[in-house]
């Protein structure tokens, strides 16, 4: 609980993976990656319950001998690659409410951002109620600093460059003269259950923008993204 709001953290790791097969469940720094943010969860201050939601019953184990909670599996339905993910959402939150279990916020943490640590949750938490009414939701980003988008490039059928936001290369800004830029980058969603069923996003103009340490913005989706960040866990051991 955070004051007198109860916190669900929800983890969210089906089967299929077409980036790197069997993403959720590789293993990363001794441990399958879909136990990284249950444990940050439970190491949570604020994070009340810690649900798994799989449509395997090998990946239900494994969550649950991390100390996860599956009380049921996610519809197949709802865990193909097309599927929205606000609908498995609802329905785990749904689901739980109907059994008598009611909660205030919801964390959804994935497994592709394993550096992200329980302290970051409670501290993106902690911000989020600080805020009032100004804010329902709050997501991890972090801040491009080697490419900003003003400098983002086209390219026409022949393979020449333009800048993609229109004009010319002489029109471009001075690096010095643009705002800091920030992408999402994945390491937490938090909301309110009310705002998250009323807008079925976590993005939108009363979501607060957690700027996240660079060593934990990192993200899976490929193979190199996946050895960049054993790289980084290995660096982190040795440097204790």
């Amino acid at each position: 609980m955070i004051g007198e709001k109860r916190v669900l953290a929800l983890i969210p790791a089906r089967a299929g993976s077409k980036g790197l097969p069997g993403k959720n469940v590789r293993i990363l720094g001794g441990k399958p990656l879909l136990s990284w943010p249950i444990s940050a969860a439970m190491s949570s201050r604020y994070v009340d319950r810690v649900i798994l939601s799989t449509d395997s019953a090998d990946y239900a184990k494994i969550g649950e001998e991390y100390g996860a909670e599956v009380p049921f599996l996610r519809p197949a339905e709802l865990a193909s690659d097309t599927s929205p993910s606000i609908d498995f959402i609802v329905h785990t939150v749904e689901t739980l409410s109907q059994a008598g279990d009611e909660y205030d916020f919801l964390v959804l943490l994935e497994p592709t951002s394993p550096l992200t640590e329980g302290r970051d949750v409670d501290g993106a938490l902690e911000a989020l109620v600080a805020a009032g009414p100004d804010a329902v939701a709050a997501v991890g980003v972090a801040k491009m600093e080697t490419v900003h988008p003003a400098f983002v490039v086209k390219k026409d059928a022949g393979g020449m460059i333009s800048p993609i936001s229109g004009g010319t290369f002489g029109t471009l800004p001075r690096r010095q003269d643009l705002p800091d830029a920030f992408h999402l980058d994945g390491s937490f969603y938090i909301s309110t259950i009310e705002a998250l069923f009323e807008r079925r996003t976590f993005c939108h103009d009363k979501t607060l923008g957690i700027e996240t340490e660079k060593s934990k913005s990192y993200e899976i989706d490929d193979l190199l993204d996946f050895v960049c960040i054993e790289a980084i866990l290995n660096h982190r051991s040795s440097s204790v």
